[in-house]
């Protein structure tokens, strides 16, 4: 096994055309491992110093990526990341082709001891609870001489979709499946002239988007505090157009007479739905629920063009319950040389 260690961004024109390759040849295939969104993100924020690290087999074949940096803490000291922590990616993980993931955990946990004067600790968030980051790779670094702890940080709720609308609706629990039903129709016999649509090539992608970052920040002051930082608007601006690109994008607006009430910026990528961020009129049109009937729609959407996952990504808010979202569990690992915390 050959390893490669990149610290600058030429890493990501050197590895465009295996990057997804190797993604989807992984067990972390997720939008926020693409090349489009590790690139893009490193560009609009780039808070540190890369340390990306790749695997190579006998046959020069791509078979792992350590996608990280290695940001400086007043504090801390040197911490490893991953590409993309924390605040506006949801998943983030090791990628590494399923017929190696032992192997090359293994060099990984070598690579980081003969290198661990290089950094003071290991710091990657949001690791699903089932990848093998999570339930192989302490064994690895432990052996290797480090210290490791696994604690929950966050939930992902998520829908397991069924075949079609009605057995979805009929799954809710009686209180929120007759709420769900009762929005729909009122919104449906309503005096004024609602309708919902998803932004297609047919529409002005720059408008759209500015018109959804008008929603957001209306909808909630911290909402507005994120997006008064001009990094993440240059993130969310530069992110756009490419996934739009892909047909990874989902930006979907309810409109009553005309004027956008709710909006949902969600991703559809491999078989899976993911509501990334909202926005809505606070107080207006509040009689016709403009939220929850645009989500019921992109739900009933997504049943019907065969999506398996719905995922209302991080947060435990109440609503996503509502809607019938169960947890899927997201870990932070944490690893200190020989002991030291």
């Amino acid at each position: 096994m050959r390893l490669t260690i990149y610290q600058d961004a030429r890493v990501f024109s050197d590895l465009q055309s295996e990057w997804n390759d190797l993604l989807h040849r992984s067990t972390s295939n997720r939008i926020f491992s693409t090349w489009e969104w590790q690139s893009t993100w490193w560009e609009a924020y780039h808070p540190g110093d890369l340390w990306v690290t790749t695997f190579r087999d006998d046959n020069n074949q791509l078979i792992g990526i350590a996608p990280w940096f290695i940001g400086r803490h007043q504090e801390q000291g040197q911490v490893i990341h991953s590409i993309g922590c924390v605040e506006v990616s949801d998943y983030l993980d090791l990628i590494i082709d399923t017929h190696h993931i032992e192997s090359v955990l293994a060099a990984l946990a070598d690579h980081v001891k003969d290198q661990h004067g290089v950094f003071d600790s290991i710091n990657l968030c949001n690791i699903v609870e089932d990848s093998p980051t999570k339930t192989c790779l302490p064994h690895f670094l432990e052996q290797a001489g480090f210290t490791v702890t696994c604690s929950q940080q966050e939930v992902c709720p998520t829908i397991q979709l069924p075949a079609n609308w009605e057995d979805y609706v009929a799954s809710l629990n009686k209180k929120y499946r007759h709420e769900l039903r009762r929005k729909l129709r009122r919104a449906e016999g309503a005096v004024e002239q609602v309708d919902w649509y998803i932004v297609g090539e047919e529409h002005n992608l720059n408008e759209e988007l500015e018109r959804f970052l008008k929603l957001m920040a209306a909808s909630h002051p911290e909402k507005a505090g994120f997006l008064d930082d001009p990094q993440n608007t240059k993130f969310f601006k530069m992110v756009t157009p490419i996934l739009f690109e892909r047909g990874w994008l989902q930006l979907s607006f309810l409109t009553v007479d005309g004027t956008a009430a709710a909006a949902y910026l969600n991703f559809d990528y491999n078989n899976h739905v993911l509501v990334y961020n909202s926005g809505l009129l606070p107080g207006d049109y509040g009689h016709l629920s403009p939220g929850i009937v645009l989500l019921g729609q992109n739900i009933r959407h997504a049943i019907e063009n065969q999506r398996e996952v719905f995922d209302f990504l991080r947060g435990d808010e109440s609503y996503k319950y509502q809607m019938g979202g169960e947890d899927t569990r997201l870990f932070m690992l944490e690893a200190y040389w020989g002991g030291q915390s």
